[in-house]
């Protein structure tokens, strides 16, 4: 569904991604792991259009992404949740969720996806005419990934949705990232928490320095012991 191949990605004068090869199929969830810096955001960036590929290609389902631009990616079906969730914070939660639909022209689709975000994010809807800026840390991460699933995208692209939550939080939300999955929708999840996202995944992807180093099933990589040292706190931690 999803191809990328041979992608290089500058920085300035800095190669951040070194020609990468990745692929998705239809009804996967694909996790990238790798340390600060490795490339992981970089790699989601380019898929949506906001950095360009220097080099190489992003295909979907055969179409060229990496000549668009990032509202034309939106369109076709592929939606980011970014790091540090970015909600607009001086708007309300109903206003955040109507921005993601901002490519979807049918209103009724426009409001089963709202039924069904706020179906899987109850807090979502107690919370509506509330600013986005007043809500706690996972509520935003919640409006974050509802603000993405409003633009009915095909592949959600979720950028370390973990991060800073309380562990009970996090276990929620990869359980309705699972639900989402389920649903039909693709999801390629950036995460520092390794563990969690192979758990989730079907199989993931380890970056280091911008370079993918090792392609595997999940369970595979939860085995391996290269990366529980590296990624999982040594064995049986």
């Amino acid at each position: 569904m999803l191809e990328i191949r041979n992608l290089h990605v500058n920085y300035g004068n800095v190669e951040a991604l070194h020609g990468i090869n990745i692929s998705v199929q239809k009804g996967e969830i694909v996790t990238i792991l790798g340390a600060n810096g490795a490339g992981k955001s970089t790699t989601l960036n380019a898929i949506c259009g906001l950095v360009k590929a220097a080099k190489g290609e992003i295909l979907f389902e055969g179409e060229p992404l990496h000549t668009r631009r990032a509202h034309q990616i939106v369109k076709l079906g592929i939606a980011q949740s970014p790091e540090g969730r970015r909600v607009f914070s001086t708007l309300t939660v109903q206003e955040n969720m109507k921005l993601g639909a901002f490519t979807v022209e049918d209103k009724q689709l426009i409001r089963q996806n709202e039924e069904w975000i706020y179906d899987l994010f109850p807090r979502l809807e107690e919370r509506r005419n509330q600013l986005a800026g007043t809500l706690s840390g996972g509520e935003q991460q919640m409006l974050a990934i509802g603000r993405a699933l409003m633009a009915n995208p095909r592949i959600l692209l979720l950028d370390e949705p973990s991060l800073g939550l309380a562990p009970i939080l996090v276990k929620s939300i990869f359980n309705t990232v699972r639900t989402i999955n389920k649903h039909g929708v693709t999801v390629v999840l950036v995460e520092q928490n390794a563990r969690a996202a192979l758990k989730l995944a079907n199989r993931g992807y380890v970056m280091e320095v911008g370079n993918v180093v090792l392609e595997d099933k999940s369970d595979s990589l939860l085995s391996n012991p290269e990366i529980q040292n590296a990624y999982l706190g040594g064995k049986g931690h």
